[in-house]
């Protein structure tokens, strides 16, 4: 299902968008301009936890200046307990690369797993955002890690693979060290996105709360079945944060 949820994400702010270019004037609303923001965040969905740190610069594209458009940078830091990797390369998962992997199901035989009892990964990434303010001080966001870099410690995890000799096996593995975002399995490494709802309490304060969508991937030390030495976990978990906006 969450094959589907960016494209979808980037739809709505591309809606919106154009529809409020179309109804405004020329005059700019008094109010707050929240266009430099540093970010605290923690998700947790019980089985892992995210701690995530970030810096953005906004960039209003509207007159109105409540849809902008951002770049910055993040890091995340992971910690994890009896997760479960599964085959992570999309011309596995897929059968082929590219955008189309979005339409395409799953092949469940070519679906291996790692099971690790333990996981910490941190990661540094530059990040993408698309935002919306309502009434100044309510906004809607959506941002994305684009690409960057990961460490963390190496791990022994049981594989299973059932077409496999080497079924039952513990396999040691490390955190991917290079992130890149490409489309849904194309995805490489350690990846995290926010959808968010945030309320300024004054012009430097702010709240907010959503959802986490978290990519980690493991390389193997061996290759196994099919050639593959590369295992992810997908994870959605809850998400609230502060803000502060030094500038204005």
């Amino acid at each position: 299902m969450f094959k589907y949820s960016s494209l979808l994400i980037a739809s709505l702010f591309v809606f919106l968008a154009t529809n409020t270019h179309a109804q405004e004037t020329t005059e700019a609303p008094k109010g707050f301009k929240y266009n430099t923001n540093a970010d605290v965040s923690l998700a947790s969905n019980g089985a892992q936890t995210l701690a995530a740190l970030s810096f953005t610069k906004f960039h209003a594209v509207t007159k109105k200046q409540r849809f902008k458009i951002g770049y910055g940078i993040r890091f995340n830091s992971q910690f994890g307990k009896n997760l479960t990797y599964t085959t992570a390369p999309a011309i596995l998962t897929s059968g082929q690369r590219g955008p189309q992997v979005f339409f395409t199901e799953i092949i469940a035989k070519n679906i291996d797993s790692l099971d690790v009892a333990s996981t910490q990964f941190n990661a540094i990434n530059i990040n993408i955002h698309l935002q919306y303010t309502f009434k100044e001080k309510f906004d809607v966001g959506f941002n994305i890690d684009a690409v960057g870099f990961t460490f963390g410690k190496s791990v022994t995890g049981k594989y299973s693979a059932y077409q496999s000799l080497e079924n039952g096996t513990m396999q040691t593995a490390s955190p991917t060290s290079f992130n890149v975002l490409l489309v849904s399995d194309n995805d490489i490494g350690t990846l995290n996105s926010e959808l968010y709802f945030r309320y300024w309490l004054n012009s430097s304060w702010a709240i907010k709360a959503g959802a986490s969508f978290l990519f980690t991937e493991y390389t193997t030390t061996n290759k196994l079945r099919l050639d593959n030495d590369r295992w992810r976990n997908k994870s959605l978990m809850g998400l609230v944060g502060v803000s502060f906006s030094p500038f204005n």
